[in-house]
């Protein structure tokens, strides 16, 4: 499979070019999905290389890997940092026991904790775990205990998301058969609302509806495809874009080695219109704590899409879900919680 990665970025490397057939300069390099820290050391500098040869990176390019617990110590970290890796994203999912069990996941508490040492006697420090409120089982107090235990052990980054029961997974059937409790709605809006305080209590930054940073360690990487930054995705399933077009390789491993090998690029397409890219704006936009901003709607799209949003977000500024800042449109806190039927809302949609 490396050999094969390795070609497809010699294949893309024409796809990111910029309206004068410039190369764009490359400024972050992401290892994640699936579980790449399974991968050995030299792959990852084999693949750092080649990426290194085929685009313009930057000098202060961010390099990161997506991290599971079970995969760190003390020789991998070193060999990782060796190898070009800047910058860990840590699955913790929690600090509590019964949670991480609830989860199913095989790293334990003790564990979780031990990684966060590991990684800064290593030399890491700029690094980003994961965490995830609204299970059934935990209290408001566990879930401060939680949040406390990151902050106080100054990690400079930390994600956190709400339990989603997701269709058809192991975890939807063991509900539907009572032997799991489900995720409780309200309970989860609380746990979120005490968060984002407790975090601007603590000097983090809430630039992204799920992120939270110390000041300086926003994530480059998921900060670009909120500013709908052109990215490129390597490997089967992988998504790219170029400000024109989106495209995904076949998930088929091997349909993907099978057509790498011919030199061929196994992926669909899709050409998006004026309206996608609008409403693709308005998603990632009113995530991030700049907001949506009106000049870019009326310089991007045009003067009537801009009056079309003013009108319809008139209803979320007397609720008091959103405010306006120079122009540009921001969540509240209570506004956060309602996110996605926001956007939804001002989505311009075409018969």
């Amino acid at each position: 499979m490396i050999s094969a990665l390795l070609k497809e970025i010699h294949l893309s490397n024409s796809f990111l070019l910029n309206d004068k057939s410039e190369k764009e300069i490359i400024e972050t390099i992401y290892f994640g999905g699936g579980t790449p820290s399974l991968l050995d050391a030299n792959d990852i500098k084999k693949v750092i290389h080649t990426v290194k040869k085929n685009y313009v990176i930057s000098d202060n390019a961010e390099i990161t890997l997506e991290a599971n617990p079970d995969d760190i110590n003390t020789k991998k970290l070193s060999a990782w940092k060796k190898a070009g890796i800047n910058r860990l994203s840590i699955g913790i999912q929690s600090f509590k026991e019964a949670d991480l069990q609830w989860m199913n996941r095989t790293h334990n508490s003790s564990w979780a904790k031990e990684c966060i040492s590991l990684a800064k006697e290593t030399g890491f420090n700029n690094f980003s775990v994961d965490l995830i409120y609204g299970t059934p089982d935990l209290t408001d107090d566990e879930w401060k205990k939680n949040v406390f235990y990151a902050i106080e052990n100054n990690i400079p980054h930390i994600a956190c998301y709400a339990l989603t029961v997701e269709p058809k997974t192991a975890l939807q059937k063991m509900i539907a058969l009572n032997k799991k409790k489900n995720i409780d709605n309200d309970q989860q809006a609380r746990q979120f609302l005490l968060l984002m305080q407790w975090m601007k209590d603590a000097g983090y930054e809430h630039y992204e509806i799920s992120n939270f940073a110390k000041p300086g360690y926003r994530s480059r990487h998921n900060s670009s495809y909120w500013q709908r930054k052109k990215y490129i995705g390597i490997g089967p399933s992988a998504h790219s874009y170029n400000s024109k077009c989106r495209r995904w390789n076949v998930a088929n491993n091997e349909l993907y080695l099978q057509s790498i090998k011919n030199n061929i690029i196994p992926f669909e397409e899709e050409i998006l219109t004026d309206a996608e890219k609008l409403n693709e704006y308005i998603m990632t936009s009113l995530r991030t704590i700049e907001g949506l901003d009106l000049k870019i709607i009326e310089e991007n799209f045009s003067l009537s899409e801009r009056k079309r949003i003013e009108n319809a977000i008139q209803k979320y500024f007397s609720e008091k879900k959103i405010i306006f800042n120079n122009e540009k449109i921001i969540l509240t806190d209570e506004g956060k919680l309602f996110a996605d039927g926001i956007s939804a809302e001002l989505f311009l949609v075409k018969g």
